[in-house]
């Protein structure tokens, strides 16, 4: 969310990022409510001091025992008094309607984003191999099965589409991916576990940026709270409306949740399968970190991601995304995106992005630089770290074997009880 002084100082900066992610320009429309505001709170202002100014002067008046002068001056004050809610309700108007205007603007890309929509995502770096089986691999739905212990016809029975029930070996497995990218995480990368609430309020999800453009696209109760899309959504939060000191920084979460999405605008993509899941599991990781240290944090929290792809011994790639596929929030973004044998494509299996400031400003979330008696907002990033379900999808379509059985990676093996390979069930 940016500051309308900002706005004020530098519209042509704002429109030409807004042009980058291929949007109209704003700032003449931010700049008018802005202008209206300040007029409304100029008047405002105004009358104020003109009542405090006639309140004193009722005493002289008074003292003088000139009771016309008096009289008169009382009349002005009720006058004001019954002008100031009008104005005040007007404030309040032209308040949400800025709020609207800014809220509903997408952070400015970065200098070193590449231009352009999806097609002009820049690839970064690629690890491993493609691997080569001897026969035709199936794509993970019907490995799953093939298996018997994936079933989404029971999930569609119980709950509706895009929703799966994983029974026996492959519960299991799920399990020990999250419990391996956690423990990877916290011993290896310096992140804190965090056990987040799942159901946050409106005002945590204006926050990351998740509403009011993407309510659609989310769960909400009958009571109000909405589901969380993401850990994001509560763990950089957790900074809302506080200062925190320099020492302190940088912090860096994780957090292994349930998410939901409604997937509004999903209609007809991926309905086979789990790629696009209503409910799924996700180890996400958040940094909140200063200016100067979050683009340093964001090549970390990549390498952190990418680490746990390497131990699974998974072939991937990494790209740059363009200005037109970033994220609402996102000022850079790296998707991972790892090879789907069974399927012969790539796909994204994580995202990490550096925020910068744009959702500090929308959350109050400030540090205290040492030394300096001015505060300034932090700069915040997140990243899938990485996704459990597509995860599993990968190692179902990379280690299947001809006779449908599954080989467990080594990197997982000590959460598997024993188990070294998956088999139909009996």
């Amino acid at each position: 969310m940016f500051d309308p002084k900002w706005v004020r100082d530098h519209p042509d900066l704002l429109d030409r990022g807004l042009k980058r992610r291929g949007l109209e320009a704003a700032s003449a429309r931010v700049l008018a409510i802005d202008e209206e505001r300040r007029a409304v709170i100029a008047k405002l202002q105004a009358l104020q001091e003109r009542r405090n100014a006639a309140s004193k002067e009722i005493g002289a008046a008074k003292a003088k025992k000139d009771e016309p002068r008096a009289k008169a001056l009382m009349e002005e004050v009720a006058t004001i008094k019954a002008e100031m809610p009008k104005l005040e309700t007007e404030q309040a108007a032209v308040d949400k309607d800025l709020e609207d205007a800014l809220g509903g603007l997408p952070n400015i890309p970065a200098d070193d984003v590449p231009d352009g929509d999806a097609s002009a995502n820049k690839e970064r770096h690629q690890h491993g191999k493609k691997c080569a089986f001897d026969f035709k691999p199936k794509p993970h739905f019907e490995v799953g099965e093939t298996l018997g212990l994936m079933d989404f016809e029971t999930a569609a029975k119980i709950s509706g589409s895009r929703f799966v029930v994983l029974k026996g070996a492959l519960a299991r497995l799920e399990r020990a991916i999250a419990q391996f990218f956690l423990d990877t995480h916290l011993n290896e990368h310096g992140y804190q576990e965090v056990s987040p609430p799942l159901l946050v309020r409106g005002e945590t999800m204006f926050g990351t940026a998740q509403l009011p453009k993407f309510a659609e696209d989310q769960f909400r109760t009958t009571s109000g709270l909405w589901l969380i899309p993401t850990a994001e959504v509560s763990l950089t939060n957790l900074v809302r409306e506080s200062i925190v000191e320099e020492g302190a920084l940088p912090m860096r979460l994780t957090a292994c949740t349930p998410c939901f999405r409604a997937e509004a605008g999903a209609a007809g993509k991926d309905t086979r399968g789990m790629m696009r899941q209503h409910q799924f599991t996700k180890v996400e990781l958040v940094a909140i970190t200063t200016p100067e240290q979050s683009e340093a944090e964001h090549e970390g929290m990549l390498a952190s991601a990418e680490a746990v792809l390497k131990k699974l011994d998974l072939h991937y790639r990494v790209v740059t995304l363009a200005s037109g596929d970033m994220g609402f929030a996102a000022q850079k973004t790296y998707d991972i995106e790892v090879w789907l044998p069974g399927e012969g494509a790539y796909r994204e299996i994580s995202s990490v992005s550096n925020c910068g400031e744009f959702q500090a400003r929308r959350m109050q979330a400030r540090y205290r630089p040492k030394g300096d008696k001015h505060v300034r907002h932090v700069h915040t990033l997140n990243g899938s770290g990485v996704a459990v379900g597509r995860a599993l999808i990968a190692i179902l379509e990379n280690y299947q074997e001809a006779d449908g059985s599954v080989v467990v990676p080594d990197a997982l093996a000590p959460y598997m009880g024993g188990i070294k390979k998956i088999e139909r069930a009996p």
